[in-house]
């Protein structure tokens, strides 16, 4: 039987009822770790948590809001006595050009996408520096730097997750903490996430098979993919490595 990479160690998966973050959290659980799930849909959620098993543990959350942030640090204290690996996954993809998006969608966009990162290093690190160190992953985007017109603040919020994720490892590396902290950028998934992309324009089909087309790998990603990566930089093999952001994405970024 292969060694499992997590054995022992201490997850916490935003958006963990479906998609990459569930997808990251069945994987972390197969190398060996415990894992917290947070989402805001709290049916998914108990759902996922069941499938996934008795070393899951399911906590609904709004990433947005900083008191959600501290109930589920609450709880990851009182379950783990500590955190080894903090992954931020939990986004929304709304589309709009810098002309026709309102501020509300530009908020939201930010709110979830970038302010929970954001808060989930903070409440993360609180925790890693005072049990020995932690790997925290942020899940950024191929449009962290590949921009598109109708993705204006989802092409921001992404590039904000990436350059924060470097400020945030320089800050740990400096401190002395052990922790290292990375991004992953993935090219188009097939996650819940997309269908609902998908849904917001006339002809989704058209879409779905341009943005097929888009990966000269030859096809979109799946879950899995994202979380091989996932498992190896919360891993003990990926202990030199520290504010870098890894493409996931069949060359896309290069087409």
């Amino acid at each position: 039987m292969a060694e499992q990479k997590l054995q022992g160690k201490r997850a916490i998966v935003t958006g963990g009822a479906t998609g990459i973050g569930y997808g990251i959290a069945q994987r972390f659980i197969a190398e060996g770790a415990v894992v917290i799930i947070s989402d805001i849909d709290q049916p998914g959620g108990i759902a996922a948590a069941q499938k996934l098993g008795p070393n899951c543990e399911f906590v609904q959350q709004d990433v947005s809001l900083p008191a959600d942030w501290q109930h589920l640090f609450a709880v990851a204290g009182e379950r783990f006595s500590g955190l080894d690996i903090m992954v931020n996954v939990a986004g929304v993809t709304l589309m709009g050009t810098i002309e026709d998006m309102d501020v509300e969608t530009w908020d939201k966009t930010m709110g979830i996408n970038l302010r929970s990162c954001f808060l989930g290093c903070q409440g993360a690190i609180k925790l890693m520096k005072a049990d020995g160190g932690g790997a925290i992953i942020n899940m950024a985007s191929v449009s962290s730097f590949k921009a598109q017109s109708e993705l204006v603040a989802y092409n921001a919020s992404k590039a904000g997750v990436d350059m924060m994720t470097k400020s945030v490892a320089l800050h740990c590396a400096r401190s002395g903490y052990g922790i290292n902290v990375n991004s992953i950028n993935p090219g188009v998934i097939q996650t819940d996430m997309l269908k609902k992309v998908i849904s917001q324009v006339e002809d989704g089909e058209a879409l779905m098979d341009s943005y097929k087309a888009m990966h000269p790998i030859g096809r979109i990603g799946e879950p899995e993919d994202v979380a091989a990566m996932a498992v190896y930089l919360a891993s003990e093999e990926a202990s030199f490595i520290t504010g870098s952001a890894f493409t996931v994405d069949g060359a896309l970024g290069l087409n």
